[in-house]
Protein backbone atom coordinates (compact mmCIF):
# COMPACT_ATOMS: atom_id res chain seq x y z
CA UNK A 1 0.00 0.00 0.00
CA UNK A 2 1.51 3.54 -1.08
CA UNK A 3 0.54 5.96 1.84
CA UNK A 4 1.63 9.41 -1.01
CA UNK A 5 -1.91 7.96 -2.78
CA UNK A 6 -5.32 9.10 -2.15
CA UNK A 7 -7.71 6.01 -3.28
CA UNK A 8 -11.46 6.14 -4.21
CA UNK A 9 -12.32 4.76 -1.11
CA UNK A 10 -10.91 7.10 1.24
CA UNK A 11 -11.92 9.86 -1.49
CA UNK A 12 -15.18 8.98 -1.30
CA UNK A 13 -15.35 8.40 2.53
CA UNK A 14 -14.23 11.77 3.13
CA UNK A 15 -16.45 13.31 0.68
CA UNK A 16 -19.36 11.38 2.28
CA UNK A 17 -18.08 12.86 5.77
CA UNK A 18 -17.98 15.92 4.75
CA UNK A 19 -21.42 15.72 3.18
CA UNK A 20 -23.03 14.46 6.66
CA UNK A 21 -21.55 17.39 8.49
CA UNK A 22 -23.15 20.08 6.33
CA UNK A 23 -26.20 18.31 6.57
CA UNK A 24 -26.14 18.18 10.23
CA UNK A 25 -25.53 21.90 10.61
CA UNK A 26 -28.19 24.05 11.28
CA UNK A 27 -29.35 26.79 8.86
CA UNK A 28 -28.51 30.43 10.17
CA UNK A 29 -31.03 32.68 10.70
CA UNK A 30 -30.92 36.13 11.13
CA UNK A 31 -31.31 37.18 15.08
CA UNK A 32 -33.96 39.53 16.59
CA UNK A 33 -30.69 41.90 17.70
CA UNK A 34 -29.88 41.53 13.76
CA UNK A 35 -33.48 42.33 12.75
CA UNK A 36 -33.33 45.32 14.79
CA UNK A 37 -30.05 46.78 13.92
CA UNK A 38 -31.54 46.33 9.96
CA UNK A 39 -34.59 48.40 10.84
CA UNK A 40 -32.51 50.72 12.79
CA UNK A 41 -30.34 50.99 10.22
CA UNK A 42 -32.55 51.77 7.03
CA UNK A 43 -34.36 54.54 10.00
CA UNK A 44 -31.43 56.11 11.16
CA UNK A 45 -32.36 54.77 14.75
CA UNK A 46 -35.42 57.15 14.31
CA UNK A 47 -38.83 55.97 16.07
CA UNK A 48 -41.02 53.53 14.06
CA UNK A 49 -44.78 54.03 14.78
CA UNK A 50 -47.19 51.46 13.29
CA UNK A 51 -49.86 52.71 10.76
CA UNK A 52 -49.92 54.61 7.30
CA UNK A 53 -48.59 51.58 5.73
CA UNK A 54 -50.85 48.13 4.82
CA UNK A 55 -48.54 44.84 4.48
CA UNK A 56 -50.52 42.41 2.68
CA UNK A 57 -49.40 38.90 2.96
CA UNK A 58 -51.05 35.82 3.65
CA UNK A 59 -50.78 34.67 7.54
CA UNK A 60 -50.34 30.66 5.75
CA UNK A 61 -48.17 30.57 3.14
CA UNK A 62 -47.84 26.29 1.67
CA UNK A 63 -44.68 27.07 0.26
CA UNK A 64 -41.80 29.63 1.38
CA UNK A 65 -40.19 29.11 -1.74
CA UNK A 66 -42.18 32.03 -3.73
CA UNK A 67 -44.54 34.19 -1.24
CA UNK A 68 -46.34 36.78 -2.82
CA UNK A 69 -45.89 40.09 -0.73
CA UNK A 70 -47.04 43.81 -1.41
CA UNK A 71 -46.82 47.15 0.91
CA UNK A 72 -48.82 50.39 -0.18
CA UNK A 73 -48.32 53.41 2.55
CA UNK A 74 -50.84 55.97 2.59
CA UNK A 75 -49.37 59.29 1.38
CA UNK A 76 -50.41 61.88 -1.75
CA UNK A 77 -46.74 61.55 -2.87
CA UNK A 78 -46.69 65.19 -4.12
CA UNK A 79 -43.59 66.96 -3.71
CA UNK A 80 -44.10 67.97 0.38
CA UNK A 81 -45.71 64.52 1.40
CA UNK A 82 -44.22 61.63 0.04
CA UNK A 83 -42.73 58.25 0.70
CA UNK A 84 -38.95 57.97 0.52
CA UNK A 85 -38.59 54.49 0.83
CA UNK A 86 -40.22 51.09 1.78
CA UNK A 87 -37.99 48.45 3.12
CA UNK A 88 -39.40 44.28 4.33
CA UNK A 89 -37.78 43.08 7.10
CA UNK A 90 -37.93 39.48 8.15
CA UNK A 91 -37.13 37.51 11.41
CA UNK A 92 -35.74 34.50 10.85
CA UNK A 93 -34.49 34.06 7.24
CA UNK A 94 -30.88 34.48 6.97
CA UNK A 95 -30.82 37.76 6.20
CA UNK A 96 -33.32 40.16 7.91
CA UNK A 97 -33.07 42.72 5.04
CA UNK A 98 -35.39 41.48 2.11
CA UNK A 99 -35.64 44.65 -0.20
CA UNK A 100 -35.40 48.33 0.10
CA UNK A 101 -36.94 50.25 -2.79
CA UNK A 102 -35.80 54.11 -3.08
CA UNK A 103 -39.02 56.40 -4.36
CA UNK A 104 -40.01 59.75 -5.04
CA UNK A 105 -42.93 62.14 -5.91
CA UNK A 106 -43.11 60.95 -9.33
CA UNK A 107 -43.78 57.71 -8.27
CA UNK A 108 -47.19 58.79 -8.39
CA UNK A 109 -48.28 55.94 -5.14
CA UNK A 110 -46.24 54.37 -2.66
CA UNK A 111 -46.84 50.64 -3.64
CA UNK A 112 -44.17 47.85 -4.33
CA UNK A 113 -45.39 44.54 -4.95
CA UNK A 114 -42.85 41.47 -5.25
CA UNK A 115 -42.17 37.61 -4.20
CA UNK A 116 -39.89 36.89 -1.63
CA UNK A 117 -38.65 33.67 0.04
CA UNK A 118 -39.11 32.54 4.15
CA UNK A 119 -37.03 29.96 5.90
CA UNK A 120 -39.89 29.42 8.06
CA UNK A 121 -42.75 30.43 10.11
CA UNK A 122 -42.07 33.95 11.26
CA UNK A 123 -42.75 37.83 11.64
CA UNK A 124 -42.24 39.97 8.56
CA UNK A 125 -42.48 43.24 8.34
CA UNK A 126 -42.78 46.68 6.46
CA UNK A 127 -41.24 49.93 7.03
CA UNK A 128 -42.12 53.36 4.77
CA UNK A 129 -39.79 56.32 5.24
CA UNK A 130 -42.22 59.64 4.50
CA UNK A 131 -40.59 62.91 3.20
CA UNK A 132 -41.17 64.50 6.87
CA UNK A 133 -38.80 61.83 8.63
CA UNK A 134 -41.26 59.63 9.67
CA UNK A 135 -41.54 55.64 9.65
CA UNK A 136 -44.41 54.05 10.12
CA UNK A 137 -44.92 50.22 9.78
CA UNK A 138 -46.65 47.24 9.78
CA UNK A 139 -46.15 43.36 10.64
CA UNK A 140 -47.41 40.32 9.74
CA UNK A 141 -47.08 37.04 11.45
CA UNK A 142 -46.58 34.23 8.81
CA UNK A 143 -46.56 30.10 9.34
CA UNK A 144 -44.80 28.31 6.72
CA UNK A 145 -45.48 24.66 6.28
CA UNK A 146 -42.74 24.38 3.39
CA UNK A 147 -39.83 26.05 4.54
CA UNK A 148 -37.37 27.59 2.06
CA UNK A 149 -33.83 29.18 2.46
CA UNK A 150 -32.49 25.79 4.09
CA UNK A 151 -30.04 24.57 1.41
Amino acid sequence: MNRGLITRRSALASGIGAASLLALRAPAFATPTELAGAIAEFTGNAPVQRGRVKLDLSPLVENGNSVSVSVKADSPMTVQDHVRAIAIFTEQNPQPNVITVRLGPRAGRAFVNTRMRLATSQKVIAVAGFSDGSFWSDQVDVIVTLAACVE
